[in-house]
């Protein structure tokens, strides 16, 4: 059960244990974190966008060419955002810190 840090828009830092095999989208909407995600994981829109720190980003697998296309229509993107739902959380992810973004109306 990997820990994952949820840091918030106001700063907050938000640790909890997740499921391995869930995303890091579904991680945060089990917890109740504000995160928009309206496709709900199906690679439709980039509502679920996060920043994923620094220091994790490296050990990600690349975005897909969907992803890509999809961050581009996101706002605040930065060299290490990805979509959550893209994420899927495994024991090699323990600790990994991902900054929520503002949640879209």
């Amino acid at each position: 059960m990997p820990t994952i840090t949820f840091v918030t828009v106001d700063d907050e830092n938000i640790t909890v244990d997740a499921k391995s095999g869930l995303t890091i989208m579904e991680a945060a909407k089990e917890q109740g974190l504000a995160m928009t995600a309206a496709c709900q994981g199906s690679l439709a829109c980039a509502t679920c966008h996060i920043v994923v720190d620094e220091t994790w980003y490296d050990k990600l697998y690349p975005p897909s060419e969907e992803e890509e296309d999809l961050l581009d229509t996101a706002s605040d993107l930065t060299n290490t955002s990805r979509l959550s739902c893209q994420i899927p959380l495994t024991e090699d992810l323990e600790g990994i810190v991902v900054h929520l973004t503002p949640v879209i109306e």
